[in-house]
């Protein structure tokens, strides 16, 4: 029978107050427990991948200290990964060195969280402050959503650096509000990850002086691998930075696929009770699902390779075009709440490009979509939508990612009448 101290705890963070979940989180790692994190509505799927108290779960306990938290893709698929408390702590000493390379004291500055536990990026900077000797600040994200009363409600000390961490859904919430903006040109640092950041979004940040620091990483990478300084950011440069010193990058030559090497990659995933390794290539290189370049500037994310397109003999990156849309609209005055680019199957071009709008409350929808298609008119064949869908359900999920499995779903069975 397994040892009921070794069986992992399973907290739901659905209504947990980010506070005392900590709490309870960093009392288990006392503990040398293992602990699940399940997001609201996630409880089921965890439970499945634990597969209960079994005496292989509680052979977990040689990691010690430890977390098993949720990873997914663009393409909706979820991933459950254990990763020890030691690797979450050498991706803090990682981050450590960026930020000394900055010219700041890790242990001296102010860590503002606004995302949730059950997220690799929100379970990080609880992380990295008790790792530095620093001091963590919950931010509610009922906050983040009344940005004008953000500045009085969390007041930014004088007397040291202050460190945020956003992914693009809050940040362009924040940067419709004059007060919000004024307020984030106060940080020292703002990571901006999760998603890509939209072209329109980081020159608005750049236009107010914001010191964003774009940045990329995975749950299976315990969190941020490479970050652009936010001075080089707000010089122009474009994409994530360069590795962290933990941490070496390349692509796979066939793909253009994104590989990490280093010491912090998750031991592998839970899957109905079992730790299936995670798979890698000779060498040790964890294969993401992201194609990338690397340049001089660093690695700069093209898109998913589970949504890329091949049509007429082109790779067609959806969240490329996407970003070039938003910014020409954006110029254009052309506005939208939110765009999506998905495929559909052509049997003379392999795939064509189908896109879906949410148009503002009040919008003349068929003027919106004229606009639209005129802006992608000299766009080459390949990478033009063929057939403009309105979605007035369209958003991304509460971190700004885009499942986009679910709205191809959608717009599957929107075809098929």
């Amino acid at each position: 029978m397994a040892d009921p101290s070794r069986v992992p705890l399973l907290f739901e963070l659905a209504r947990a107050d980010p506070a005392t979940a900590a709490a309870q989180l960093e009392q288990a790692w006392a503990q040398q427990r293992l602990v699940a994190l399940a997001g609201p509505g996630q409880q089921g799927d965890l439970d499945q991948a634990l597969g209960g108290a079994s005496g292989e779960m509680a052979a977990l306990a040689r990691f010690g200290a430890a977390v098993v938290v949720g990873s997914g893709g663009s393409a909706g698929e979820r991933h459950w990964c254990l990763q020890p408390l030691a690797h979450l702590q050498a991706s803090a000493e990682a981050t450590a060195v960026w930020l000394a390379a900055a010219g700041l004291e890790p242990a001296h500055c102010l860590h503002l969280n606004p995302l949730p536990l059950h997220h690799v990026s929100g379970l990080l900077p609880l992380v990295r402050a008790r790792h530095w000797g620093g001091e963590l600040r919950w931010l509610a994200p009922s906050l983040l959503r009344r940005p004008d009363d953000l500045p009085q409600a969390c007041p930014l000390p004088r007397d040291r650096p202050v460190l945020l961490s956003l992914v693009p859904t809050q940040l362009a919430r924040l940067l419709a509000s004059p007060e919000a903006t004024a307020w984030l040109a106060g940080c020292a640092v703002i990571w901006v990850g999760g998603a890509g950041l939209p072209a329109p979004l980081a020159a608005a940040a750049r236009r107010a002086g914001l010191p964003l620091a774009p940045c990329y990483g995975a749950t299976e990478t315990a969190a941020m691998v490479c970050a652009l300084p936010p001075q080089r950011f707000l010089e122009g440069a474009a994409g994530c930075g360069h590795p962290l010193a933990d941490v070496a990058l390349r692509l796979d030559g066939a793909t253009g696929a994104v590989e990490v090497r280093c010491s912090r990659l998750s031991p592998g995933r839970l899957v109905s009770g079992q730790l299936l390794p995670l798979p890698l290539q000779p060498g040790g290189w964890w294969r993401s699902g992201d194609a990338g370049l690397l340049g001089s500037e660093g690695l700069e994310v093209l898109g998913r390779l589970d949504g890329a397109l091949h049509s007429g003999g082109e790779t067609v990156f959806p969240e490329r075009l996407e970003e070039r849309l938003q910014e020409q609209a954006a110029c254009a005055g052309v506005g939208h709440d939110a765009l999506l680019l998905l495929a559909r199957p052509d049997p003379e071009w392999g795939q064509q490009l189908v896109a879906l709008v949410r148009p503002r409350q009040g919008g003349d929808w068929a003027v919106l979509l004229r606009d639209l298609q005129g802006l992608t008119a000299a766009w080459p064949p390949a990478e033009r939508p063929r057939h403009w869908h309105l979605c007035p359900t369209l958003a991304p999920t509460a971190a700004g990612k885009w499942e986009r499995g679910r709205w191809q779903s959608w717009l599957d069975s929107l075809e098929a009448f």
